[in-house]
């Protein structure tokens, strides 16, 4: 376990966890690492994209449950209660209609859900549909349907907006979640070892640079004998787009203090929010939900 400490303000926990075909057993693990986290002193826990189930297509649905009256979702919202702690929940797999979703969930510490984000947005898709010759080919697109919204939480004064992997790649969702007032973005990621080294450090720094807020990427520990063998190095970015603090590819916890101050600084001493030129270009939320 690392523990980095930066300002004065709350603490934040990035849970990047190992993945088993055990379901059961990662969301006890889960629930024993939050915990953990309460006692370390956070008020917010995050959890890695498909933290409940292997990254395999072939078995989303298999793995698949009712959001918010799972066995994932029961576990989730009873640890946010008696630790009283906001959670993350990473993602997992949700059935609905006859649909599998690649699915975020938060908790508040009354246990309440609060938010959940569906895996992608805007009207074409943002599921994760990959093939780099001789290495990885992966195609979401095949077992799960796309998600339609944006979606936010409130963490006291502050607004989180979250997006899940393949979200970061698009960087208009993010301005639209700087437009509703983010001060940060949360991304539960699993990049592959081919894509991870050279994208997913970058992507999560210009997300955090170009909108001027903090910005966390949650992955799971690399698991090498998987199907899907992940990139880890979760990390959280400042506004100026700094690492702030980066696990390796190894099963650990990082818990970072925060203070937003430092977001308010950075947008005053570069105001870009008000130097746009909406005249000429812009990004338009569409509020109604667009047909998946």
């Amino acid at each position: 376990m690392m523990t980095f400490l930066s300002h004065s303000g709350f603490r934040v926990a990035i849970l990047q966890l190992t993945v088993t075909a055990d379901k059961p057993s990662n969301v006890a693990v889960a629930v024993e690492r939050i915990q953990k986290s309460k006692i370390s002193g956070c008020s917010l826990a995050i959890l890695p994209e498909c933290f409940n189930a292997p990254y395999d297509t072939a078995l989303f649905r298999q793995y698949a449950e009712v959001i918010p009256g799972g066995q994932t979702c029961n576990a989730l919202s009873q640890a946010a209660k008696s630790n009283q702690i906001y959670i993350v929940g990473g993602s997992i797999p949700e059935i609905c209609d006859g649909k599998v979703y690649n699915t975020c969930t938060v908790w508040d510490p009354n246990g309440d859900l609060i938010a959940k984000h569906r895996k992608v947005l805007f009207i074409y898709v943002h599921l994760f549909d990959v093939s780099i010759p001789g290495s990885t080919c992966f195609k979401e697109s095949d077992a799960m349907s796309a998600g339609n919204t944006l979606n936010t939480f409130q963490f006291g004064k502050f607004k989180i907006g979250l997006g899940i992997c393949y979200d970061i790649r698009f960087s208009e969702m993010a301005a639209l979640y700087r437009k509703q007032g983010c001060d940060m973005l949360i991304y539960p990621g699993a990049f592959c070892t081919e894509i991870g080294p050279l994208h997913w450090s970058l992507l999560t720094r210009f997300r955090a640079m170009e909108n001027q807020a903090f910005v966390a990427v949650v992955s799971p520990a690399r698991v090498t004998d998987s199907s899907y063998v992940a990139w880890g190095h979760s990390m959280i970015v400042d506004p100026w787009g700094k690492v702030l603090c980066e696990a390796t590819e190894k099963d650990m916890d990082l818990y970072i203090d925060f203070d937003f101050g430092i977001r308010e600084n950075i947008r005053q001493q570069i105001p870009t929010e008000y130097q746009r030129r909406t005249d000429m270009y812009d990004t338009i939320y569409m509020t109604n939900k667009i047909n998946s």
